[in-house]
């Protein structure tokens, strides 16, 4: 494609990430719509994501591109609502040459674009989000739930308390509450928690809040009254420092909370600091990386030539670290499609898709981008649109986190059958038939 020098004038000015120098000595580019929170509620949190999405796509264009296909990323703000989510989506899927790869940072926006993208042809990342039967690639073609959905948070959060307690066998009879957001977002996790309490037989006590989530006495207060063996929670943005808060005020023990990894970062905890000690989260395989290879990458040939999208400080924090993971995969889907369609070409979003069916992300792989002790493998293929279930749990010092836990993998022939059941369900009601395996090789 062709960048007329007002259409590069134009895309520049809307924030892209490339120099000028570069777009006109390179007329390819691949186009990574970013859709971000950064107002709202969600604000502190999803800031650094997308700072460190931003940062790598352009530490790629530092390596040389994809294949020497330059990246080009433009921000659209959806302050997590849903309707502004559509709208970002309405007006960046026909730009630059058509989208690539959607990532929408919301499970409310991704219910509502998984209607849509089939028809549009555009892939849609959701790591650690969004709908968890969309695992499966029969059925939903377009949505790529890669590296984890909230299935896998809910059930290695549980492994690891079964674990401190010493076996399944010792959470029978206890009670477990579970703090959510009260929307698509934080119902998605009861399902792996309910299926969990008919196998081991404890008590699960349902505390929904609604949004934002800045008042939630009359939650604590059912905490201090029932006093729950444990509390996982499933928030995001300013819902998990409040929920911290209010537990502190109530007495209830942070060693007993658990969050998910939308509620487990450095926003989350700096307000409330050493009396949040001992909380934890299980995370989607990454912490904070400041020693990553990859993150000393960003520093140097982004952050220290005066190109870093946010503050330096962040960088290798929680959230900043979900941002690159992110963009990585998005980058390697478009490397991997690559390869069948044409190296040093500009991927469509139906040939992205493809990648995304077909990532073998090895160790080696992994290692040699940077990623060396922060990832374990990826490999996807046509029904498994995840690829991989492994989490850790890390816990807060009271002014940092630090690993509690060894790799967690998520009990996939556990997880399967929930998915198919809940895919199966989607299908009927949608009408919609199930892929056959000709369309794998397509």
């Amino acid at each position: 494609m062709k960048l007329s020098t007002l259409a590069l004038a134009a895309t520049l000015a809307a924030g892209s990430l490339f120099t000028a120098t570069a777009a006109l000595a390179q007329a390819k580019v691949q186009f990574f719509p970013s859709l971000t929170g950064r107002t709202g509620p969600v604000a502190p949190n999803a800031t650094p994501f997308a700072n460190g999405y931003a940062d790598y796509m352009k530490l790629v264009n530092a390596r040389g591109g994809i294949n020497g296909v330059q990246t080009l990323v433009e921000e659209c703000e959806t302050a997590y609502a849903t309707d502004r989510g559509v709208e970002c989506y309405e007006r960046l899927k026909g730009k630059h040459g058509g989208a690539t790869v959607f990532q929408p940072l919301s499970t409310g926006i991704t219910f509502a674009l998984t209607e849509k993208i089939p028809n549009d042809k555009i892939p849609m990342i959701t790591s650690g989000y969004g709908r968890s039967d969309s695992q499966d690639g029969g059925v939903f073609k377009w949505n790529f739930p890669l590296i984890g959905h909230y299935w896998v948070a809910g059930d290695t959060v549980l492994q690891h308390i079964a674990k401190k307690e010493g076996g399944w066998d010792k959470l029978k009879g206890k009670k477990i509450a579970v703090v959510y957001h009260d929307s698509p977002f934080g119902k998605e996790l009861l399902p792996i928690i309910q299926e969990r309490q008919k196998m081991h037989g404890f008590e699960v006590q349902l505390l929904p809040v609604p949004a934002p989530g800045v008042e939630q006495k009359a939650i604590w207060l059912q905490v201090r009254q029932q006093r729950p063996d444990f509390v996982i929670m499933q928030t995001w943005g300013v819902m998990t420092a409040t929920a911290l808060k209010e537990a502190i005020a109530t007495g209830y023990p942070r060693e007993k909370m658990f969050g998910t990894w939308w509620s487990g970062a450095e926003p989350d905890l700096k307000d409330v600091g050493a009396a949040a000690k001992g909380y934890s989260a299980v995370m989607m395989q990454h912490g904070a990386e400041p020693q990553a290879a990859v993150v000393k990458e960003i520093l140097d040939k982004v952050h220290a030539k005066g190109q870093g999208t946010g503050p330096k400080d962040e960088v290798g924090q929680v959230l900043y670290m979900r941002g690159v993971v992110g963009a990585m995969l998005a980058v390697e889907g478009v490397r991997a499609a690559q390869e069948r369609f044409g190296k040093g070409k500009v991927m469509t979003g139906e040939q992205a898709r493809w990648g995304y069916e077909n990532l073998d992300l090895t160790q080696a792989k992994l290692d040699a981008l940077g990623f060396k002790g922060v990832m374990r493998p990826v490999s996807t293929s046509c029904f498994n649109h995840m690829g991989s279930a492994w989490a850790r749990v890390h816990t807060w010092d009271g002014a940092k986190f630090t690993w509690a836990s060894d790799w967690l993998q998520a009990d996939e022939q556990l997880i399967k059958p929930m998915v198919k059941a809940s895919a199966e369900k989607y299908a009927a009601e949608k009408k919609l038939t199930r892929r056959a395996p000709a369309d794998c090789q397509s």
